[in-house]
């Protein structure tokens, strides 16, 4: 059995009621409906085959409220990887049609993919659906951070691939046609899941200072930089070679580099020697936002791409559970200072749940929210942590599942776990 059918006829009967319903206060073309807007040449941004950069928006004329989704992907930095073809590499190698997101078979998947990008959602519901909608796609393999056109030819060396990291560039052009095209948002949340939780994080600054919100907010999902100084060991943290590596061919912190921007802009935002030093510096340059960060401790496809091609245990494991247990063990490892390095900052939150069997315990906002609850809290699911982040009352939220249910206790994790062999 497939869930694709049922999505589908539930996004079908779901947009044929609310065009009904928002069909009279619709007074101008285009509310209610995903508008494909390709940025020109002269901004710079393209996806990483050279094709023009797409992005869509969906607006409304009932609140200036509005959500900026970055759209999730693997990466890569090789020339297999940005070719595309597997989980952990380079999404939409072939860059983004102006149907992208009528294309049921498109990542987005008319908007289902996550409940910040459908107006009603079968399966979910979350305030922001009644904002304007901005869904920032990714086409550039560069967790929308990079600045730089690289060569690669390790496949292939008589026909080099000429590959454009433009996901910086990309994401700034865009904050810029919003200043433009939207009006001054009272509200503006950023968020992103996977490589577009790095992209909300990284390009959180561009859009603040380019939009001027009256109020914002981050959420980053399963998309962390880790605390890794650049002179680490391996042995001390994880990730320190893949922060290594994509530093040089994104361009990361170059004279043009996002990095390179960020620092001498915001002194006290971090450290350019340490990529992950922009999770709490966030918090410090902006203290009256509110900056949030998911995680699941049980995810298989991050640490994947974190650790995989740079261990040669992990990538050459005998079977399957040993491969999962030794990503785990890193991951693990780094989330704990990732975690202290974040605890000084009071605007700063996490919701990090052990586990969910839905797209391998990656990303907490995808497809439903079922399936995030943490129980020993009363927390439901990271909608709460969404309420909170928005609703600015009381303390930004702080929740680490210590003691996992060794069974679901709540319907909505219940389904999460029923529907996600499911998945397409």
């Amino acid at each position: 059995m497939s869930l694709r059918p049922l999505l589908m006829k539930a996004g079908r009967t779901w947009g044929a009621a609310l065009g009904l319903s928002l069909a009279c206060a619709a007074a101008q073309a285009g509310y209610f409906q995903w508008e494909a807007v390709e940025l020109p040449a002269a901004s710079g941004a393209s996806c990483g085959n050279g094709t023009p950069y797409r992005f869509f928006v969906n607006r409304t004329p009932f609140t200036s409220k509005t959500v900026v989704m970055f759209e999730g992907g693997g990466a890569c930095w090789d020339q297999a990887a940005c070719k595309g073809g597997t989980l952990l590499d380079a999404v939409n190698p072939d860059g983004i049609p102006a149907n992208y997101m009528t294309d049921f078979n498109r990542q987005a998947h008319l908007g289902l993919v996550t409940p910040f990008t459908m107006r009603l959602h079968p399966l979910q519901s979350v305030q922001t659906q009644g904002w304007n909608i901005v869904y920032l796609t990714y086409c550039t393999g560069d967790v929308h951070t990079g600045n730089k056109v690289a060569v690669y030819d390790n496949v292939d060396p008589t026909q080099p691939l000429s590959y454009f990291h433009r996901g910086a560039i990309n994401a700034k052009a865009v904050a810029r046609w919003m200043a433009t095209n939207l009006k001054q948002p009272d509200q503006l949340l950023l968020t992103g899941f996977s490589a577009g939780g790095v992209g909300s994080a990284a390009l959180y600054p561009s859009f603040r200072d380019t939009l001027k919100p009256k109020k914002m907010a981050l959420l980053s999902d399963s998309g962390p930089l880790f605390d890794v100084p650049r002179n680490a060991t391996p042995e001390q943290a994880p990730s320190v070679l893949l922060h290594n590596k994509i530093r040089a061919v994104w361009g990361l912190d170059g004279a043009t580099g996002l990095v390179t921007e960020l620092v001498t802009k915001y002194p006290g935002a971090g450290n350019a020697d340490n990529l992950g030093s922009i999770t709490a510096g966030l918090g410090k340059i902006f203290p009256n936002d509110r900056i949030g960060y998911a995680n699941f401790q049980e995810d298989t496809n991050f640490s994947a791409f974190s650790y995989q091609k740079f261990y040669p245990e992990i990538a050459n494991a005998p079977d399957n559970a040993t491969r999962l247990k030794l990503l785990n063990q890193k991951w693990r490892q780094e989330l704990t200072p990732w975690i202290a390095q974040m605890q000084p900052q009071p605007n700063v939150g996490w919701y990090i749940p052990n586990k969910r069997e839905l797209n391998g315990s990656h990303c907490l906002t995808i497809v439903t929210f079922g399936g995030t609850s943490i129980v020993e809290a009363k927390l439901h699911d990271v909608g709460a942590f969404v309420d909170n982040l928005l609703d600015g009352k009381g303390p930004v939220m702080r929740a680490f599942e210590v003691n996992p249910t060794s069974q679901r206790v709540l319907l909505s994790d219940w389904f999460a776990d029923w529907i996600a062999p499911l998945l397409p």
